[in-house]
This record gives C-alpha cells, structure tokens and sequence, in this order.
C-alpha cells in the first residue's frame, strides 16, 4: 500500500427529517385531532483514531463521506427514523482542519479518540406538537434542518518517540532495521528512502518506543528541494532526534559541514525542531581510514558527547538503544 499523509475530503452529516402534518381518523373516533410525529435527527460525522491504520491511503479517491438522513415523521404521532453516524477512521496523528480557513479543528493523537466533526440536523416536529387549547387542529409542521457540509484537510504526522534525521546514504534504515524489525528498502545509493518508515523498538529495560525513519535530507529542504518538505512534518512530535551522520564522507577539514547544513535546515523549517534534544551519531565506523575522520569531528565538537556505531554490523546498536530508552524516559 502506497504511504499518503495528505488528503482533502468532504463531508457532511445528515438532514433532519420533516415533520408531519396528519390527523387521526379512524370510525366512530370524532375528531381525533392532530397526530404528525417529529422527523428524525440526522446522522453526525465522527472522526476516529483507529490505531490499525498508518496511511490515508483510503481518502485518495473517496473524496465524500456522509451521514444517512434523519426519516420524515409519519401519522400516528410515528417518529421519523434517526440517521446512522457516519464514522471516519483516521491514524492517530492525523491533523484536521478547514480547507478554507486552514482553521484546526482536531488532532488526533490519542488511540480511539472521537471527534464529532459535524453534527447532523434536528428533525422537524410534527403538527401534534403545535396543537394548544386555542389552536387544535394545526395544519402545519416543521421542516427538518439541513446538515452541514465541510471541506477538510487530513495531514498525518507520524507519532514517534525518536526521528532518524540525516544526508542521504547516511545508513538510516540500516540503523533502524537493526534496531527493530522494520525492513525498509536499503541499497547503495541516496534517496533509497521514499517515505517514512516506522519502526518498534524493545529495549532490554523500560517501555517499548517508536522510531521514525525520515527520508533524506539535503540543502535547501525546507524549501521543497528533495523530499525534505514533504517529511520534516514527521518528526515535528518526537521527543529526540538521531543525528545520523555517515562518518566515511566526513571531511577533515570540514568536519561539522553536513552537521551544521542538516541542523540549519531543521531550524529554518521550524524553531521548535531545532531545540529538539539530538543524539549525535557517527555510522559506519566498519570502513577502512574512518579513526581519522571520526577524531576530526570529535576536536570539532568537543562539549557534545558522539556517538559511533555499525549499523551493518551492530557494534554500538545496544549501547545506542539503552541509552534512547534512558532519555526517552526523563523526556
């Protein structure tokens, strides 16, 4: 199934029924007076967290959802029937607001939340409820209240406790394979990653965590260059970054280039994902001339604590795990 965070969807919940005028006559029965019963209210639209799902794959072509309509009142003072809800199931994490206005209306984040998004509309009432002392025979009756329609945009941000972030070929779904059972696409050549891959890790203490890996990122991604834009959004909730940085492309003599590009870009899309507590780490330490490079960066940054790993052959994947689940449980 092809991974979509972005849909546009319209939906829009249930009329009212209308309400009856009637009048009873039945033999022997003298003026039975008036018997319209009320309409039926119509179906609200619901949105729900529906942890089974992880893509909003299902909107790219449904662009309509709607509720049933409430039933028209019938004689006999018979209520109309109600219209079913019309329930939408989201991934959790999936942010909703108006096409028009951009205006947020909800945001997901919780597992099996419900949102009632639109609420259908009142049934009429029936000529029975209009009749008094003074008027007892009323010949008329409420028509139901339309529905509301709403054209909304669905943006899912992944819920993740840690985002791999780094140039292409840095090895991040390497690393994240290694940490968990994810298998996304590797080979030898950059932007093997086309969408984000979300994978569980169990550490051997402390609760299970999420880790996020995102595509790529190179120099003006937060301008739309590469795939950055489209993905930055993804690891706008996580609690720590990974700074996954190949350290077989590190240049001596300017050790700290792809560090600085990635994290300027990060600031630039957004200050929160800036001040986002980052583990750096320095992969493929397996390659052949790699001690040089590897001291080159630590000199260059010497109050910040570096991290080396092999993802391809584990060495430092444990250490790297423990340590995650250390910090994610004082984040």
């Amino acid at each position: 199934m092809k991974f979509v965070d972005e849909a546009v969807i319209t939906i829009r919940s249930g009329d009212g029924g209308a309400g009856c005028t009637s009048f009873r006559r039945e033999r022997f029965i003298e003026r039975g007076g008036p018997d319209g019963g009320d309409g039926g209210d119509g179906g609200d639209v619901i949105l729900r967290a529906d942890p089974g799902k992880r893509t909003l794959y299902d909107f790219r072509r449904q662009k309509m959802r709607r509720a049933e309509n409430g039933s028209p009142g019938m004689g006999r003072q018979k209520h109309g029937k109600n219209g079913s809800h019309c329930y939408i199931d989201l991934p959790p994490g999936t942010l909703v607001s108006r096409a028009d206005t951009k205006e947020v209306i909800a945001d997901l984040t919780d597992a099996h939340a419900e949102v009632i998004i639109a609420r259908g509309g009142k049934g009429g009432r029936g000529n029975k409820r209009f009749a008094t002392s003074t008027n007892r025979a009323p010949r008329y009756s409420q028509p139901g209240i339309r529905g509301i329609e709403i054209t909304l945009n669905l943006e899912l941000k992944l819920l993740a406790d840690v985002g791999i972030v780094g140039l292409p070929n840095a090895g991040k779904s390497t690393l994240i394979s290694a940490m968990s059972a994810a298998r996304p696409k590797i080979a030898d050549y950059p932007f093997t990653t086309l969408t984000p891959t979300l994978g569980m890790v169990d550490p051997p203490f402390g609760e299970p965590f999420a880790v996020a890996d995102i595509p790529g990122l190179i120099e003006g991604a937060h301008q739309g260059t590469g795939l950055g834009i489209k993905f930055l959004k993804h690891i706008e909730r996580t609690g720590i970054l990974i700074h996954l940085i190949d350290a077989g492309a590190i240049d001596p003599e300017t050790p700290l280039a792809a560090f600085a590009m990635i994290n300027r870009e990060l600031a630039l899309y957004s200050s929160s994902l800036a001040q986002k507590s980052q583990i750096v780490v320095l992969n493929k330490i397996d390659l052949t001339g790699t001690e040089h490079r590897v001291n080159c960066f630590r000199n260059a940054l010497p109050d910040i604590e570096i991290h080396t790993i092999s993802a391809i052959t584990g060495k430092g994947i444990d250490t790297l795990v423990k340590l995650l689940s250390t910090r994610l449980s004082h984040v």
